[in-house]
C-alpha cells in the first residue's frame, strides 16, 4: 500500500513539474501547491520534488524550514495564524492568545488531536491598525477580544 502511495505522489509531482518547469524558479510554486494539497510536504515529496528539478535534498528542505507557510510535518484542516507583531501585542493580543489556547488546548505550533486547527504565529497580517488580528486560512479577523476569538474558532 506505500508503494501505492509513492507512486501517486510521485505523479502528482511530476504532473506538478510539467505545470511549473524545471527549473529552479518552479520550486516555490511546486511546493506550494504540494502543501496546499497535503497540509505539510512529506520527507518522500522532498526527495521527489529535488529528483524532479534535479536539485540537492538540502535545497528544498531549506526553503521549507525558511518559509513560516510550509511545513514538514501534517498540519491541521484549518491554520489559525495570530499576528505577533508589536502593535497587536499593545493592542490585546497576549490576552486574545490565551483564549485560543485555552479554548483548542493546544500551544503555538502544535495541531488539536482532531487535527481540526493548527495555531500558528505570523509575522504580520497588515491589520496594524485594526489589531490584535488573527487569520484563519485565508480570511482575516480583526479587533479581536479574546470572546471574539473564541467565537470564530467555534465556527470552524
Amino acid at each position: 500500500m506505500l508503494v501505492l502511495e509513492k507512486n501517486s505522489m510521485t505523479e502528482e509531482i511530476e504532473a506538478l513539474v510539467e505545470l511549473h518547469g524545471k527549473d529552479r524558479s518552479a520550486l516555490m510554486p511546486i511546493l506550494q501547491a504540494i502543501q496546499r494539497d497535503h497540509k505539510y510536504i512529506s520527507d518522500f515529496a522532498q526527495q521527489e520534488v529535488a529528483r524532479l528539478l534535479d536539485i540537492h535534498p538540502v535545497e528544498v528542505f531549506s526553503v521549507i524550514s525558511f518559509y513560516s507557510f510550509l511545513h514538514c510535518v501534517p498540519q491541521g484542516k484549518n491554520i489559525v495564524r495570530l499576528c505577533r507583531t508589536i502593535v497587536c501585542d499593545i493592542s490585546g493580543k497576549d490576552e486574545v492568545e490565551k483564549a485560543i489556547k485555552r479554548e483548542l488546548k493546544i500551544n503555538i505550533g502544535e495541531t488539536t488531536k482532531d487535527k481540526k486547527i493548527t495555531l500558528e504565529y505570523t509575522n504580520c497580517l497588515g491589520m496594524c491598525d485594526q489589531g490584535p488580528a488573527m487569520m484563519v486560512n485565508d480570511k482575516i479577523f480583526t479587533k479581536l477580544t479574546p470572546e471574539k476569538a473564541v467565537k470564530i474558532l467555534k465556527e470552524i
